[in-house]
């Protein structure tokens, strides 16, 4: 049985995964300060299930705080550190840059800094592919150059990437970074596109469509995400950067489509400017992912959709 370190365990991936984990025989520690980025009740409600599970254990506090860190890493001995807890959002990050550095990179520091004195095998961390900036270079490559984030958020997320490197280089800690393209599926944050979407389609309301509709992105379904996040548990690298998507584009036109035809209800658009930070596209090269983790996606947006309208409907959020 395998010990794994799961941070930011109360949230979307982190939840989803905890309970991947935990089906599949591991032992998992989990790791959430419950902030209040969204209604912490959401998030108790993602973590019930493994809160009942004799393998499951959950420590509440804070990545900033580097006593409480070490002190859960010396109890918990984990074999494998799952480090997806950040504050995340694009949009949201030019509102407190300071708190973005603080948590993601501080805080993300402190972990690193825990995996150094009690050594679990290998570390697995949430990077994004945001750091890809506004590159029209597709589909993105982990090679491609990096030196242009838009966003405090992605800007973060580059320097978690560099600072792992030189703990790997100079300090021997293994680490593999997943570059996650927007991952969606049962649980996905109430702020986030699809979800939001959903509910306002549901309710009869407008949906807000920041530009002009054309912009892409490589959706990734969760069960998609949650294949190549265990596979990178099981597989320590030295260092390692990995994308994590579907190789596939949808527009941000077509989504609201689609939500609407898996919903069984029209759809009125109400069209904005583009936020600042917004990207016209992304786009995962997997290969690498393919090649070292075996990873293989296999959801279609349609049959995403499908399944995250089932969940919303079952958990009555629409």
């Amino acid at each position: 049985m395998k010990k794994v370190l799961v941070t930011g365990a109360a949230g979307f991936i982190g939840s989803s995964a905890v309970d991947a984990l935990l089906a599949r025989g591991d032992a998992v520690a989990g790791l959430d300060n419950f902030n209040s980025f969204y209604d912490p009740a959401v998030k108790r409600e993602n973590i019930a299930g493994a809160l009942a599970h004799p393998h499951f254990t959950l420590h509440e506090g804070d990545l900033l705080d580097a006593a409480f860190i070490d002190g859960v890493f010396a109890k918990e001995r984990p074999g494998v550190v799952l480090h997806l807890a950040a504050w995340a959002g694009v949009r949201p990050s030019f509102e407190n840059p300071k708190l973005y550095y603080e948590v993601n990179v501080i805080g993300s520091q402190n972990v690193m800094d825990a995996c150094m004195a009690h050594g679990p095998s290998h570390l697995v961390f949430a990077s994004s592919s945001s750091v890809y900036g506004g590159s029209t270079r597709t589909p993105f490559a982990e090679d491609d150059p990096v030196a242009g984030p838009v966003s405090p958020y992605a800007a973060t997320k580059r320097m978690n990437e560099l600072m792992c490197h030189v703990y790997s280089h100079a300090r021997g800690l293994r680490v593999t970074l997943l570059r996650f393209f927007t991952v969606y599926g049962p649980r996905q944050r109430p702020e986030m596109a699809i979800h939001k979407f959903a509910r306002l389609i549901d309710a009869g309301e407008t949906v807000p469509m920041f530009g002009d509709g054309e912009s892409l992105r490589d959706y990734t379904y969760i069960e998609d995400i949650l294949d190549g996040v265990l596979k990178a548990v099981d597989t320590p690298f030295d260092y390692e950067i990995i994308n994590l998507g579907e190789q596939r584009t949808t527009s941000l036109k077509e989504l609201i489509g689609m939500l609407g035809e898996a919903l069984g209800k029209e759809v009125r658009i109400e069209e904005h400017p583009m936020h600042k930070g917004d990207v016209p596209l992304t786009y995962a090269d997997i290969g690498k992912a393919r090649t070292m983790l075996g990873y293989a996606p296999k959801y279609s947006m349609e049959a995403g959709l499908e399944k995250f309208v089932a969940w919303l409907r079952e958990a009555r959020r629409v």
